[in-house]
């Protein structure tokens, strides 16, 4: 039997047990309680019965993970383990627990990427940047050679739709998980509003794993699958990616830049707010306070008994994550410039997962919704809360900004 063959039978096999695992998974997920949090705050809605729908969809969204790409990484525990105890002693005698930030270098300012001009979205062109992205993990790192393997990922991409004419604000609106492809970061962002409406120049980067620098058969495949030594490099070169592309931003003679993540893209955003002063206001929306809690949050108690007794290494990764984690960083964009939004049904990323950040951040403007994690776009209590802080970031008219 060919290799082609037989990753074919195995991928087969992999699917066919998800399949089979995922009503049980769902069961598990419901019967521990999660599905009470998420009821209790349905009831806080007016409309309940909409709330209800709307969560339903991020339901949807967990079953298909679970069926299509449910993380298997715990199944290679020994590597894994090995790999984890070895980069703690690493990341501890670097004093990266202690201050997370400096695992981040600078990167060097973008000068010169490559910009071609694509006209294939109707009603809306736009400009496709890229670059080399040049990240590396440091130097003897642990699982540098396997990350510098994923050749795809060297090169970073974003889409970037530009007013012709005098310089205008600019607006970096940073994806979430699975996104990347350009049809779904237009409908995500809602490009038609803040590039038509609004009149801001919008650049939205790829993640690495996503959209063109995919490593698996799925956009995002690889990010978040239980290998969390790739998840770290993952996010560190994401930071790194948009550190360069903002530099590129502000010498497009921008008077203001803003940022607005979703979901990852918001854990993502904060991150970025703790290593970089030099933006107007930041908005992070639906945000995943940690990569751990997270995936606690989103595996039944009985599947996080399993994953701990084939060995899975929970206390060494919490500790590794530090590293890509907001909760670890104090913030260096102005408390006034910085705003949260979430979902009050939202079970992809709970709402302790953004009163933690909120906490963290000094309790700055928060905003709810009566909706869960895939309904933001439509929610106008979202909207409200975009116009309030691009004008205090002086992105557009409107009111005096704050320091």
């Amino acid at each position: 039997m060919s290799t082609a063959m037989v990753e074919t039978v195995g991928r087969g096999v992999g699917l066919a047990v998800r399949a089979m695992a995922a009503p049980w998974i769902a069961g598990a997920r419901w019967g521990d309680g999660r599905a009470m949090r998420m009821l209790r705050g349905v009831a806080q809605a007016r409309a309940s019965w909409t709330v209800g729908l709307k969560a339903a969809c991020d339901e949807v969204f967990y079953l298909s993970e679970v069926v299509a790409g449910a993380p298997l990484a715990f199944l290679e525990t020994p590597r894994l383990r090995t790999e984890a105890r070895d980069a703690l002693a690493q990341f501890a005698a670097r004093g990266w627990l202690e201050r997370p930030a400096a695992y981040h270098a600078s990167p060097p300012p973008l000068t010169d990427p490559s910009v071609e001009s694509v006209t294939t979205v109707p009603g809306l062109s736009y400009e496709h940047v890229t670059f080399a992205s040049g990240y590396a993990p440091w130097e003897d790192e642990v699982g540098r050679a396997r990350w510098l393997g994923y050749t795809a990922n060297r090169t970073a991409h974003a889409r970037v739709f530009r007013h012709a004419g005098g310089a205008r604000p600019w607006v970096m609106c940073v994806p979430g998980y699975r996104m990347g492809r350009v049809a779904i970061d237009i409908v995500g962002f809602q490009v038609a509003w803040l590039y038509g409406r609004l009149g801001l120049n919008v650049i939205i980067p790829v993640l690495p794993f996503h959209g063109p620098r995919r490593v698996g058969r799925r956009s995002g495949d690889g990010y978040m699958t239980g290998d969390f030594i790739d998840t770290i490099h993952a996010q560190a070169q994401t930071l790194w990616d948009l550190r360069r592309l903002l530099s590129w931003v502000r010498a497009q003679d921008a008077p203001a830049v803003g940022v607005y993540g979703v979901s990852l893209g918001g854990l993502t955003t904060a991150m970025l707010a703790s290593l970089e002063h030099d933006v107007d206001c930041v908005v992070a929306g639906m945000p995943p306070a940690c990569f751990a809690g997270l995936m606690r949050d989103n595996s039944p108690a009985l599947v996080q008994r399993l994953i701990a007794y084939a060995g899975f290494p929970w206390d060494v990764v919490e500790q590794l994550l530090r590293v890509v984690s907001p909760l670890a960083m104090a913030p260096r964009v102005a408390h006034g410039r910085r705003f949260l939004f979430a979902g009050i049904a939202d079970s992809l990323a709970p709402r302790s997962q953004a009163m933690a950040l909120w906490r963290h951040w000094g309790r700055p403007r928060l905003a709810w919704y009566p909706g869960s994690h895939s309904s933001f776009m439509f929610e106008p209590a979202v909207r409200d809360l975009l116009l309030e802080a691009f004008r205090r970031g002086r992105l557009v008219p409107g009111s005096r900004a704050v320091a």
